[in-house]
């Protein structure tokens, strides 16, 4: 004997409460975007809208359920990755250096001069700002640890040697942007990270 499922009765207001209820949980809220709010309000409101008409064409609802938790999955989702709960490598892969054992700067800075000189001004950058990274790692300013990204550089080594935040603030702001954010480099901005590197040379730690 077959057993027919029990039908799932469940309407336009209840629906759009156990979604908003799910989606107000602290682990989404946290997500702190008025942008992101306001879509899933809409979302909801045609969430429930479209469930009206599932569960008015469908004996059992069963369609419209599915349908209302899929699409509170993907809402998740969304905000989850808005959170940065679901971008737990990005930090890793915004890290200055991209392999455990690091050239030295003058290796480095020698590798830019010569991208430069060709014009490849988003290479340069990237290899003039690792330069004055192993600069101020072998004058010792900082310590070596990998993974270190160019905003941690900036705050690191001006613990250090207070004088090198503002000279280092827009060389990191420059390689992140043209690293990782596909920006172009210019002659400018490779100006930017020489001037960083310079002054990484001369730095004088705090006592």
């Amino acid at each position: 004997m077959i057993f027919a499922e029990p039908p799932v009765d469940i309407g336009r207001d209840q629906a759009a409460a156990e979604a908003a209820k799910e989606l107000s949980k602290s682990a989404y809220a946290q997500s702190g975007d008025s942008l992101i709010e306001k879509a899933i309000g809409k979302v909801l409101e045609w969430i429930a809208d479209l469930l009206d008409s599932l569960t008015g064409t469908s004996p059992n609802g069963h369609a419209g359920l599915a349908m209302l938790i899929g699409l509170i999955l993907l809402i998740v989702v969304v905000v989850l990755w808005r959170a940065g709960g679901l971008r737990t490598s990005h930090r890793e892969r915004q890290a200055v250096f991209d392999t455990a054992k690091p050239r030295t700067a003058h290796e480095y800075r020698a590798q830019a001069e010569s991208e430069a000189a060709a014009g490849q001004y988003a290479d340069a950058v990237r290899s003039r700002f690792r330069a004055c990274v192993a600069e101020l790692t072998e004058r010792t300013i900082l310590d070596e640890r990998a993974g270190r990204t160019a905003y941690e550089v900036v705050a690191d080594a001006s613990q250090a040697a207070p004088g090198l935040r503002d000279v280092l603030r827009p060389a990191a702001v420059v390689f992140t942007e043209v690293v990782y954010g596909n920006r172009p480099g210019t002659p400018e901005r490779y100006a930017l990270v020489v001037a960083a590197d310079e002054a990484a040379r001369t730095a004088r730690v705090l006592v």
